[in-house]
């Protein structure tokens, strides 16, 4: 793929400002200005400069440049004024003549007359410098006296010794009139012995002249960066890959970013970095590409352990790579590459057969124990070396380290190494055991937050062994199977696959055999909570009588869970708390981090079932905290509960904490949680009525990862179509959430309810505005999401009293849209008692539940009840609460949504061009929308005689003739 450019300037605004204002670009004085522009290759100096010219040309300047160039020791002198000269006979021949008449020698600089030939050369370096100098000094003042001058020299590393002395002279002698001078060149550039090194030393002293430093980029602008290069969706992982590589240059950014799926290194640049290693001697050459098999970093000793050259040649090595700014000291006796993608160039330009003699050195060095490193590094090389056997021994080791320091992807990835170089071995290890190799593997992954690998890892195995394989081996990797998909949303059963595990364990081991009844007991659920607890009584007598801790923890927490109080029931509610503190407790004195996490975060889930916000956030932070300190903060328990502590926030209207607790910016997420925190940041920007650009597009692909990712998804979704009043997309949305949900959870999930109510308020919200055709062609949609969600009352009918007030509140919501919906289509309308007592009861519902977007929410519905039913009091008073919270929480469509129906507060009765009343107003919309003076009455409950009168006033005051032409009329002055 090509590189791309970004068409934009990027996180250069500061360095930008400081050009501008050190030259006086804004503020044009006599004499000069001049800045050195210092950076690194790539860093975006000449992209700076261009946009330095903009800025220049669009206040009047004239702005000319010249580059060096990189033709060694055959530059021509002064190359650069040349190209300036050379452009300016053709901008300004005027000028140029009149100079070159007073300075001939001038005339030798211009390009067609610096053509080499032999017999001309010696004519060539016979250039007086006096008068050459002289006569540019004297054009760049002529130029000035016109119009404020801008002159770049770009690249000025490459100068020759001609053009370094002219910048002395130009620097130093000064102007009359307004001349600014930049002169760019890399840092990296200038090593020790670099002619430029001195001079740029010698100018930072002159007065007038700055020296400006252009730093890499910071992360957050590289981000910014790669999504104006790549619109499209892009892992947090992908970007903090090309961050890291990147090191915050812009071509780097630019490069990775066009060969992003492959994920190598692209060919041209790897050929802008190798030019540097060709600057090199043939010592300093040998230690960079010793140093490059190395890996990021290297030790001198390690360098000397396994270099072929002497001490004082590997010490005038490295030096010399270090003068050259190729590596840099990045600790005591330890060398980096200035730019990581440098070292894989390098790298990626050894010859196979090179790589592997280096590997095997470095084998070699530590085997031997000539040098220090570690298992990973280790594992490395004698993987590239060819070094089987040392390779798995070491990437076991590295697997077991990583996990006991809290690096479980690490871990995960030498497991997966080591197992895949086992299964090359014709011979096997008799001190590896694969099956355990692989359950480790799997822990690790698990640990992880990356469970879907966990699976694939343990079913793979499980799939290759071979028909003698024991009951023991097949039932610990079925348990293993079982408890991993209770961490995720799968169409496959761990009911029954644990089930399958304790048969086969059931004459085995009793501490495997406790730990598969404990993940059966789980797995059964709330919704088998007899058979879950006798199966889990069973585990934990077998847990007791052989000590297994952490199995006694698991149970007591799915013991706990099983027994999940009345929401009333707070004298149980406490004995339940005390339970799951002491299997937190147990837990922790065990070093079990895991089951400790999961004690924790059902602690948690309770809290938040029940409607306790402030302990539920207490008790999710304390997950997230234990996760953070252990090294696991992307296990499941504590993935998810940072995304739920999201979700209590929303509930608690605090969406700017819920916003910011979901950035996972700079951090390497598994993919399910990333998208999972985005669709909840979608949810919340679609709540403030915010753009969001494709994000919905974006998602659609990732709903079946992970149930919570569709339901949080589509619910943002369902609002955005409410807010535009859309029903065939509010329709569409739930039909495709439940077909991907339906798999995953159950046929009548409980959030089901919630989707299909949402769907009939959207109904509701429409029906005032069709056609006696549309609603009644509405009414059989509406028909089947109530059918929908009486399936779901009658599937939880009997686990009523273990359903919190959340599910209570939707019930009851869904009675009141029904109403609503009834009642604005006019079909079997509900009496103005029935309709106001349903959204009072809503109110109230979700007023215990506490979740303020949809308790705001409900009483703009309600207050818009209350003032079309003629209670214009508490249509305000209610319409007032609603505004204070959706001021709070910045939820513009809610807002917009009060002002629209007429709730807003007003200094009196609102009067259109001809002086229609508010309810003349009402009418008239009604009847533009072809209902009778029937349906009209009954809607706005009032007689039919009186909705006659209405229409006689209205057709009056509109001098139409008949309904159609007041409809007409109404549109035409904008009444409607």
């Amino acid at each position: 793929m090509p590189s791309l450019r970004s068409p934009d300037l990027i996180g250069r605004d500061a360095e930008l400002e400081t050009l501008v204002s050190q030259l006086g670009i804004r503020a044009p004085a006599r004499g000069t200005r001049s800045v050195l522009l210092a950076g690194d290759a790539g860093v975006g100096k000449t992209r700076l400069l261009t946009e330095l010219r903009d800025v220049a040309v669009a206040q009047g300047w004239r702005v000319v440049a010249g580059h060096c160039l990189d033709v060694a020791d055959s530059a021509l002198p002064y190359l650069p004024f040349s190209e300036i000269l050379g452009r300016l006979s053709v901008d300004q021949p005027a000028a140029v003549t009149q100079v070159t008449e007073r300075h001939a020698t001038l005339a030798r600089l211009l390009p067609g007359r610096r053509v080499r030939r032999t017999d001309e050369q010696a004519s060539d370096l016979a250039l007086d410098p006096g008068n050459v100098f002289a006569g540019v000094h004297d054009l760049l003042e002529t130029l000035a006296a016109e119009a404020p001058l801008l002159l770049v020299v770009e690249d000025a590393h490459w100068a020759d010794q001609a053009t370094r002395d002219m910048l002395s002279f130009l620097f130093s002698r000064g102007f009359e009139h307004p001349v600014a001078l930049v002169v760019s060149y890399r840092a990296d550039d200038l090593h020790r012995r670099h002619p430029l090194r001195p001079q740029v030393a010698e100018w930072s002293r002159l007065r007038d002249v700055e020296r400006v430093a252009l730093d890499p980029l910071s992360n957050s602008d590289v981000r910014r960066l790669v999504k104006m290069l790549r619109p499209g969706t892009m892992s947090e992982a992908e970007l903090v890959a090309i961050e890291s590589r990147a090191e915050g240059n812009p071509f780097f950014v630019e490069e990775l970013v066009g060969a992003s799926s492959t994920g190598g290194l692209p060919i041209e640049l790897a050929d802008v970095l190798l030019v540097r290693l060709d600057r090199l001697d043939d010592d300093a050459r040998q230690v960079v590409r010793l140093a490059s098999a190395a890996g990021r970093q290297v030790s001198h000793d390690l360098l000397a352990a396994v270099s072929t050259l002497d001490e004082a040649t590997l010490e005038r090595g490295v030096r010399s790579a270090v003068e050259s700014n190729v590596l840099v000291a990045v600790r005591e006796s330890a060398y980096a590459f200035r730019h990581a993608l440098l070292g894989e160039a390098v790298y990626d330009d050894l010859l196979p057969g090179e790589r592997a003699r280096l590997h095997a050195a470095f084998v070699d060095a530590m085997c031997c124990e000539r040098a220090v490193g570690t298992n990973a590094e280790l594992a490395q090389h004698a993987r590239r070396a060819g070094n089987h056997r040392v390779a798995l021994r070491a990437l076991v080791s590295a697997g077991n380290e990583a996990m006991s320091v809290g690096g479980p992807n690490e871990a995960a990835t030498h497991f997966l190494d080591a197992l895949e170089i086992l299964g090359t071995l014709e011979e096997r290890p008799d001190d590896v055991d694969e099956s355990a190799l692989v359950r480790r593997c799997a822990e690790a992954f698990v640990a992880a937050g990356r469970v879907s690998k966990a699976v694939k890892v343990l079913r793979g195995h499980l799939d290759g062994l071979p028909a003698d394989a024991s009951a023991e081996e097949r039932g610990q990797l079925l348990t293993a199977i079982a408890a991993a998909l209770l961490l995720i949303d799968s169409t496959e059963s761990p009911e029954k696959i644990a089930a399958e595990a304790v048969e086969l364990l059931a004459d085995g081991p009793p501490p495997l055999l406790a730990r598969a009844l404990a993940t059966r007991a789980q797995a059964m659920g709330r919704f088998n909570a007899d058979e879950a607890r006798e199966t889990a009584m069973e585990a934990l007598a077998l847990a007791e009588r052989h000590g297994l801790t952490g199995v006694i923890v698991d149970i007591t927490t799915t013991l706990a869970n099983l027994g999940a109080p009345h929401p009333d029931d707070q004298a149980q509610a406490a004995q339940l708390h005390a339970a799951w503190w002491s299997a937190v407790e147990a837990a922790r004195a065990e070093g079990l981090v895991e089951p400790e996490l999961r004690a924790l975060y059902f602690l948690a889930r309770l809290h938040q079932d029940r409607g306790e916000y402030a302990d539920a956030l207490a008790a999710f932070e304390r997950v997230i905290a234990r996760g953070e300190e252990t090294g696991l903060r992307w296990s499941p328990y504590v993935a998810e509960a940072r995304a739920l502590r999201a979700v209590v926030l929303i509930f608690q209207g605090r969406l700017e904490e819920a916003n910011q607790l979901l950035d996972v910016t700079g951090q390497d997420p598994p993919l399910v949680y990333e998208w999972l925190y985005f669709a909840l940041q979608v949810r919340i920007c679609v709540l403030r009525g915010r753009r969001h650009g494709d994000s919905f597009e974006q998602l659609r692909p990732h709903w079946s990862r992970d149930g919570m990712i569709a339901l949080a998804a589509g619910t943002a979704e369902l609002l955005e179509a409410e807010q535009r009043g859309d029903v065939a997309a509010a329709e569409a949305v739930y039909d495709q959430v439940v077909a991907t949900l339906r798999p995953l959870w159950r046929e009548w999930f409980q959030a089901r309810l919630r989707l299909s109510t949402l769907v009939v308020g959207v109904h509701a919200d429409a029906a005032s505005g069709q056609s006696a055709e549309q609603r009644e062609s509405a009414r059989d949609a509406v028909e089947r999401l109530l059918a929908d969600g009486d399936h779901v009352i009658d599937f939880y009918a009997q686990y009523d009293e273990l359903l919190g007030p959340e599910y209570h509140a939707w019930v009851q919501r869904r009675t009141a849209e029904h109403l609503r919906w009834r009642w604005a289509a006019q079909v079997e309308p509900p009496t103005h008692e029935e309709l106001v007592s349903a959204w009072r009861a809503t109110e109230a519902a979700f007023d215990s539940y506490g979740d303020v977007p949809e308790l705001t929410a409900v009483r703009v519905r309600l207050a818009g009840v209350l003032r079309t039913t003629g209670d214009t009091v508490g249509a305000r008073r209610v319409a007032d609460l609603a505004r204070e919270s959706a001021r709070a929480m910045g939820a513009e469509p809610l807002l917009a949504r009060l002002t629209t129906q007429g709730s807003a507060p007003v200094a009196g009765p609102s009067v259109d061009a001809v002086s229609l009343t508010r309810r003349e107003s009402e009418i008239l919309a009604l009847v533009a929308e072809g209902r009778s003076n029937g349906e009209i009455g009954k809607q706005l409950f009032i007689a039919t005689k009186t909705v006659s009168v209405h229409v006689s006033n209205i057709l009056g005051k509109l001098g139409a003739a008949s309904r159609t032409e007041a409809a007409a009329i109404a549109r035409r002055r904008g009444l409607l």
